[in-house]
């Protein structure tokens, strides 16, 4: 107990000793300000909750997710089955599970890819401004007049259905929103008295965009990603559900809705449960999205 509150201590003076105490003394200070918010926690523990289902799958499963079962088709809820089976006889517990993997990988996977372009543009159009602004922002625009899901389906009708398609086309759709946002933060920096400090100390614009600006647009980043997720998932799911994403046998929740819709009244249980899935993994987004906007941008929290 006196190592742990000797480390409290050291993380939370008010006088630090080094850059990093300091530093960790905000991510305390911070994670100490979304533990107390309820709702935030939910959301967090249920989305860890559903990690370790999707990381732990081939150890939890108690099926193969592809094994099919004509037999035992459509079974309800049971012991044997704890959530059922589907069309084929397919344990929907193990497909859930797996599917996660699939859900959850595409997210990450599109996260990855448009987080890093989205800072990048905005950044470089708020700190350049003139014609690179204007080109950067009217090409953003173009994306930002398409609905997201249309636009997607556009993409990857041009391309082939599949996991990497519907990745790269949710990805080409998600970018302008991060890039618009890091560029309303950039242009609130740009003309700061350590910006201007900075330049001269003879700092070139890549070194002031990459050490300077772009870390400070981070927090608001973060925040809109984390609430982004859930029309990620969304996405997603409606892109498996209409075709042209993960396609069969893969254990993806909205082909798994696409391919029971049919029993939804007789069999309810195999269109609802990953109906529920991803009811679950949006709420849980926006739910810590909410939170993490609380802790690092209070102002619009209010």
């Amino acid at each position: 107990m006196s190592d742990v509150a000797s480390t409290r201590e050291w993380l939370l003076t008010d006088t630090p000793s080094s850059r990093r105490q300091a530093a960790w003394g905000r991510r305390y200070r911070l994670w100490l300000q979304l533990r107390s918010q309820k709702l935030a926690m939910a959301g967090l523990w249920l989305l860890v909750g559903v990690v370790l289902l999707a990381a732990f799958a081939p150890w939890i499963a108690p099926y193969n997710p592809a094994a099919q079962d004509l037999g035992d088709r459509l079974a309800a809820p049971s012991w044997r089955h704890y959530l059922g089976t589907d069309e084929l006889g397919r344990d929907l517990f193990s497909r859930l599970a797996y599917g996660g993997r699939v859900t959850l990988g595409m997210v990450v996977a599109v996260v990855v890819l448009v987080a890093p372009l989205g800072l990048a543009v905005g950044c470089v159009a708020g700190y350049a401004g003139g014609i690179a602004d204007r080109v950067l922002m009217r090409v953003t625009d173009v994306f930002l007049a398409f609905p997201r899901l249309v636009l997607a389906l556009a993409f990857v009708a041009a391309m082939k259905p599949g996991v990497e398609s519907a990745v790269l086309a949710i990805a080409l759709t998600a970018w302008p929103p991060y890039a618009r946002l890091a560029r309303a933060e950039t242009l609130t920096i740009r003309n700061t008295d350590f910006i201007a400090a900075t330049r001269l100390t003879g700092a070139s614009a890549f070194r002031i965009i990459l050490r300077h600006v772009a870390p400070l647009c981070l927090s608001s980043l973060i925040v809109r990603v984390t609430l982004d997720m859930s029309a990620i998932v969304l996405t997603a799911a409606g892109l498996g559900f209409l075709g042209m994403g993960a396609q069969p046998p893969s254990p993806e929740w909205g082909a798994m809705i696409a391919s029971a819709r049919r029993f939804i009244l007789d069999q309810w249980w195999v269109p609802t449960i990953p109906g529920l899935a991803i009811f679950l993994i949006s709420l849980a987004f926006n739910l810590l999205g909410d939170g993490l906007r609380d802790v690092l941008d209070p102002k619009q929290g209010q």
